[in-house]
């Protein structure tokens, strides 16, 4: 399951309608060992393409080393789909590569709604799985270390 806060999914939804009709795409970096989203960074699409998403290769590197510095991995990586449902497509599934991601699909195909959607992709399979979307991390049962001392 994926846990996200309300206002990443803001994030990305802005950002796909911002660059739409060409896809977007980026990461959510969180602290290593765990999967919680914590710090959205939006990427350029090099492809500059509504039907291809791909990382500015200066900015991918930069990212990597620096989430490498903080002891961050990349939680989420998402991208939009513009025309179709959020699902992966082949290419998609083929340049998946971080198999501990979330990677999570806006599609925009609609102006008025948006439709997001999160997958496993490990080895070429895709598994789909819930999202919750919360305001906080805070209480959200995600750990022991979510919970305040009494």
């Amino acid at each position: 399951m994926l846990q996200i806060r309300r206002d990443l999914v803001d994030e990305m939804v802005a950002h796909a309608r911002r660059d739409h009709p060409d896809e977007a795409c980026g990461v959510i970096a969180g602290p290593e060992g765990t999967d919680r989203p914590e710090r959205f960074v939006p990427m350029t699409n090099a492809a500059r393409s509504p039907t291809f998403y791909e990382f500015d290769s200066g900015e991918h590197f930069r990212l990597w080393r620096e989430m490498d510095r903080n002891d961050e991995v990349p939680a989420v990586i998402y991208h939009s789909h513009t025309a179709t449902e959020a699902y992966p497509s082949r290419t998609d599934i083929n340049l998946a590569s971080e198999p501990e991601a979330h990677y999570v699909l806006v599609s925009t195909r609609h102006p008025e709604q948006y439709e997001l959607r999160s997958f496993r992709i490990v080895d070429g399979q895709v598994t789909e799985e819930p999202v919750e979307v919360v305001e906080s991390y805070l209480f959200s049962h995600t750990g022991a270390d979510d919970v305040p001392d009494s």
